[in-house]
């Protein structure tokens, strides 16, 4: 059953069907800039989503034609809004909540993703973005520096690359963010919402058990040496091969015919 009820939110627009919720920022009129505000709403929202059993994949996007502009400059020195849910932490505690959701999170990039809004997207497992899309770190050219964001960064990026642009400040065309890896791909804008669509759908449509273990398994396994690596993966292969949809997958494959996915 879906969660009885969501949490009104100022600065996100949360909708569920078909097993993907879908979270947009909703800042238009400062393009989607990363607030302590939205930060919180965001870490409820995630959170939601984890626990919701309905939902199976998260969709993030920007309200308008942009995506995130990076943090909001103008209340890093001044007075910051204050959310009226809980605290549930900051731009850090954000950047790993989805390590620890379980269940796959795309981003949908249209316009720009800068700063913040480029940590959120190599946060997310996949990135599909509009061909006239940019991507950057432009915090070099206020005095700052991408220091929190380096950390999602990295791992995706060539060195060279990444040093580049951080360094430089600068922001890319979609095309050279798919060379760097950035992004899974980059479509004609037109064609964007039904791209996320029906992968989001295809997502939806596999085993969730497979998929949250699958990518637990994943993210416990990252920087283990790889004779611990194995040995804990077939032991996580081991305890998927004991659940009921794995059971229910083998024996659809002898019965020829389309598995049904519950929940375990």
């Amino acid at each position: 059953m879906p969660c009885a009820q969501r949490p009104e939110y100022r600065d996100l627009l949360v909708d569920v069907a078909h097993h993907v919720a879908t979270l947009t920022l909703n800042r238009p009129a400062r393009k989607n800039a990363l607030s302590p505000v939205l930060i919180n709403e965001l870490l409820w929202a995630l959170d939601d989503a984890r626990d919701d059993p309905d939902v199976r994949v998260v969709v993030l996007t920007g309200a308008g034609e942009t995506f995130c502009a990076g943090a909001d400059l103008t209340q890093m020195r001044g007075k910051a809004e204050e959310s009226t849910l809980p605290a549930r932490g900051d731009l850090c505690a954000l950047l790993l909540r989805f390590a620890s959701l379980h269940k796959p999170v795309i981003a949908k990039v249209r316009g720009v993703a800068l700063g913040g809004g480029l940590g959120l997207v190599a946060s997310c497992h996949f990135a599909i973005a509009a061909e006239s899309s940019t991507l950057g770190t432009p915090e070099v050219l206020r005095g700052l520096f991408p220091m929190q964001i380096m950390a999602v960064l990295e791992p995706l990026m060539p060195r060279r690359q990444l040093i580049e642009m951080m360094l430089l400040g600068l922001s890319v065309p979609a095309a050279s963010a798919v060379a760097w890896g950035l992004l899974n791909r980059a479509v004609p804008d037109p064609d964007l919402d039904a791209e996320v669509d029906r992968l989001a759908h295809a997502l939806a449509d596999r085993s969730p058990t497979a998929i949250g273990l699958g990518l637990e398994a994943f993210h416990a396994q990252l920087g283990q040496p790889i004779e611990q690596a194995i040995p804990y993966l077939r032991g996580r292969l081991m305890e998927l091969l004991s659940r009921p949809e794995a059971m229910e997958g083998l024996s659809a494959f002898l019965q020829k015919r389309t598995p049904t996915w519950h929940d375990d």
